[in-house]
């Protein structure tokens, strides 16, 4: 019962994220499902980790788009095309995911590089585009889509993440998106690309028992439910509170969150 009660906890911080920063909670929702399998002697733990982590993002990424459905903030035609391409990213990865080149020390690796990345580029970088809902917003194009869902959707599928982490940051650095619009567009992408990447990884044949009894394929949902409820919950106040934050804040948060992960994680393989 306790154990139960910290996860919902830890679920609802990862949600307030999400809506905040548009990353999907992955970044606590790996670390955390990652230092559970393995704690617990489950063989292929990265595996696990991503699929069930894939799943808490499905659900936390929903329930931010619901929020910013009821805020008339939804980028439908944007949102669905990068999902799509997304997708593509997604089965690209889980097929370096699932070979045996892919370990418990190459996870850590990417996935901390892909935090400071991240980080590096919304500390040092991040645009601050003033008041973004007075001007007119330019379209994501295709080709921009495609760039931005495939190395979303190959990242997701190695780290466990929605992309959003990855998302974001091309969208508003080097595509010129405003932030909550960039948001806003990951939302709806992550809940496509993360339903394809934990659907994948269920119907994947090998696995043999996760942490709990109700696991399908290398997802755990008895692990990841209590994760995902309390992400579904802290998403629809992230979210709410996005309007209320100032950009710089939000980008030096998630910079020194996105720090502090990755040296947690790097710590425990040294």
């Amino acid at each position: 019962m306790v154990e139960l009660i910290i996860l919902l906890l830890i679920g609802i911080g990862a949600g307030v994220l999400a809506g905040l920063l548009g990353i999907g909670g992955g970044i606590i929702f790996t670390p955390v499902l990652f230092f559970l399998f393995e704690g617990a002697g489950v063989e292929n733990p990265v595996i696990w980790t991503i699929a069930s982590g894939l799943f808490c993002t499905f659900v936390a990424a929903s329930g931010s788009l619901v929020r910013q459905h009821m805020q008339d903030n939804v980028f439908w035609s944007e949102g669905i095309k990068l999902g799509i391409m997304g997708a593509i990213g997604v089965f690209a990865g889980k097929m370096v995911l699932t070979s045996p080149y892919y370990s418990r020390e190459e996870f850590v690796i990417f996935f901390s590089m892909m935090l400071l990345y991240a980080a590096y580029m919304m500390f040092g970088r991040g645009k601050d585009q003033g008041d973004e809902y007075e001007r007119a917003f330019e379209p994501l194009r295709l080709k921009q889509s495609f760039v931005t869902g495939g190395i979303g959707g190959f990242v997701a599928a190695l780290a466990g993440v929605g992309g959003g982490g990855v998302m974001v940051p091309i969208m508003n650095l080097f595509y010129k998106q405003p932030f909550r619009k960039a948001v806003s567009i990951s939302h709806l992408a992550m809940v496509i690309m993360g339903l394809s990447g934990w659907g994948q990884l269920a119907l994947e044949p090998g696995a043999i028992s996760g942490i709990t009894e109700y696991s399908l394929g290398y997802v755990d949902f008895g692990a990841a439910l209590p994760l995902s409820l309390g992400g579904l919950a802290g998403g629809f106040g992230g979210a709410l509170l996005n309007h209320k934050i100032k950009r710089k804040w939000l980008q030096w948060g998630f910079a020194i969150l996105a720090v502090a992960m990755a040296g947690r994680l790097i710590w425990g393989i040294l």
